[in-house]
């Protein structure tokens, strides 16, 4: 039976993705073994997050700045007309590193899940009408989304979710093209694949 505060910290380490109770564990034990001025720089640094982490409004990535949008969203030599849809900033970020995309971004923020979770879709939902309202008030601009979530079922899923969306507003919907490993992840697929399925995007 653990201490309670050592189970409590164990619990809030679980609900970050990929963490599972051992390596919850790991974490709580690494943080009793650090020196006292260690742990006061983690908290430093996490209330720093928190109070200079700002989130875009029109993408939803995460920059730090004075400015409303993010340095990608408030760049004029980016093109407008142009709207990637990810589901995680780090397939952003992956897409970013081919330095062959020239567009903006709408991170959506997770994917529909095999059971359909109600709760989930109706976030999805909220998320996505940020995105058709900006469809609605520069429809005349935007001529292209790309769909480009991972390779799952899940990510298939949600890309067919979003097709039927964004249907009824007239607007070329492509998805990016062969290369990526089905079942793998943006995050991880090497540049040289990112940019083969995005110049060969259907």
């Amino acid at each position: 039976m653990l201490p309670k505060t050592i189970q409590k910290l164990i619990n809030q380490f679980v609900k970050f993705p990929t963490v599972g109770q051992r390596t919850a564990a790991r974490f709580v034990y690494y943080l009793i073994d650090t020196d006292k001025e260690k742990v006061a720089e983690l908290i430093k640094a996490i209330q720093n997050l928190k109070e200079q982490i700002k989130t875009c409004p029109l993408c939803f990535k995460s920059f730090e700045g004075q400015g409303k949008l993010c340095p990608i969203c408030s760049n004029p030599r980016r093109r407008k007309d142009i709207i990637c849809i990810v589901e995680k900033e780090v397939d952003l970020e992956a897409i970013e590193r081919t330095r062959k995309f020239h567009g903006l971004y709408f991170i959506l923020g997770s994917t529909i899940p095999n059971l359909r979770k109600e709760e989930t879709i109706k976030k999805l939902e909220k998320r996505l009408n940020v995105l058709i309202q900006r469809i609605k008030n520069e429809k005349d601009n935007i001529h292209e989304i790309i769909i480009a979530l991972n390779p799952t079922l899940e990510g298939q899923r949600t890309s067919l979710w979003l097709e039927r969306k964004l249907k009824p507003y007239n607007i070329k919907i492509t998805q990016l093209g062969l290369g990526l490993p089905v079942g793998g992840e943006l995050e991880y697929a090497d540049e040289e694949t990112l940019i083969s399925a995005l110049e060969n995007r259907r």
